[in-house]
């Protein structure tokens, strides 16, 4: 890869990504995106010789946890925050938008800083050089529909780099063996309920299915590692939910991705395919966790599409 960290002093980066904003979208949560955090991930191939440490919420740190690429995991407390105050970076790339998270990360002395900082005027996040598309993005909606760019081609781009199609990497290692052919990757996060496809199209489509694949339904929902093995037991999944969509990619699992109210073209899948809803619709993506439509968007992509598409990918 061009211009990656290959000095024989290694480099000591601090990278501060603990969930409760998206890189791309406006939002803070106090409960963090484990999705968010395990796509972050992929900036570790810009700094495979540095010496990395990440500071992260404790419910996404199983995410991280044996990662070749990450010496030091910090779960986000006082005693880890006063530590990294203490301690001197090359370079900090904070990917959290939350003011507090942002005056907290200027204070850590470091050389080189990546991603947002604190403005002490206003008490926003605003961006570092390279990082004000991002701002643009996630804060405009218009702006957000136009973007064309892969989710990981612009966090590459905040840090001056090209991304290469490098993967997600995944700390946890799956144990278990590959025992169905498809899983259903069917439930959905609280903060957009709207993405659930319907659950009669998930029965009527295992209807379909029959005895010509092994099909699983959702495991693991309640312990992250439970929720990968799951993941790691199905040669394909088919999910209307980003987490799942993300674990499956770091995994290499085929996958067949159903968008609605979310934007599609952010998300790389690299073995599979994207469904939209086939319909006149000029809302889609709405980008918005409520439906004014009688009939939702998600309602729009048929169990029968989805069936074909199944078919067409595991042919592959």
């Amino acid at each position: 890869m061009d211009n990656r960290m290959s000095q024989n002093d290694k480099l000591k980066v601090l990278i501060i990504k603990l969930g409760y904003s998206e890189v791309l979208d406006s939002g803070t949560e106090p409960v963090p995106s484990l999705g968010d955090v395990l796509r972050s991930t992929v900036i570790l191939h810009a700094y495979k010789d540095a010496h990395v440490s990440w500071l992260v919420d404790e419910k996404a740190a199983p995410l991280l946890r044996s990662n070749s690429y990450i010496q030091r995991i910090f779960v986000y407390d006082l005693t880890s925050m006063l530590q990294l105050k203490s301690e001197r970076f090359d370079t900090v790339i904070n990917l959290e938008k939350v003011p507090g998270i942002c005056a907290f990360s200027d204070t850590i002395k470091a050389w080189r800083r990546y991603g947002f900082r604190f403005d002490p005027e206003t008490g926003t996040a605003l961006p570092y050089d390279g990082a004000q598309k991002v701002i643009d993005i996630s804060f405009d909606k218009n702006t957000k529909k136009r973007n064309k760019k892969y989710w990981e081609e612009v966090i590459f781009e905040m840090i001056g780099l090209r991304w290469e199609g490098e993967r997600l990497i995944l700390g946890y290692k799956p144990r278990g063996a590959v025992l169905y052919d498809i899983g259903f990757n069917h439930a959905v996060g609280e903060k957009w309920p709207n993405k659930a496809w319907p659950m009669d199209y998930w029965k009527k489509l295992e209807s379909m299915l029959g005895n010509e694949y092994t099909v699983s339904w959702q495991k693991g929902l309640k312990h992250i590692e439970e929720y990968i093995e799951w993941i790691n037991s199905c040669k394909m999944l088919v999910t209307n939910d980003s987490l799942g969509l993300h674990i499956a990619e770091a995994l290499g699992k085929k996958i067949v991705a159903l968008f609605g109210p979310t934007l599609e073209s952010e998300v790389f899948v690299r073995t599979g395919r994207k469904l939209l809803p086939e319909s006149d619709y000029d809302c889609v993506p709405c980008l918005d966790s409520s439906c004014f439509q009688k009939v939702s968007c998600m309602h729009l992509i048929t169990p029968e599409r989805v069936y074909d598409t199944i078919k067409s990918v595991l042919k592959k």
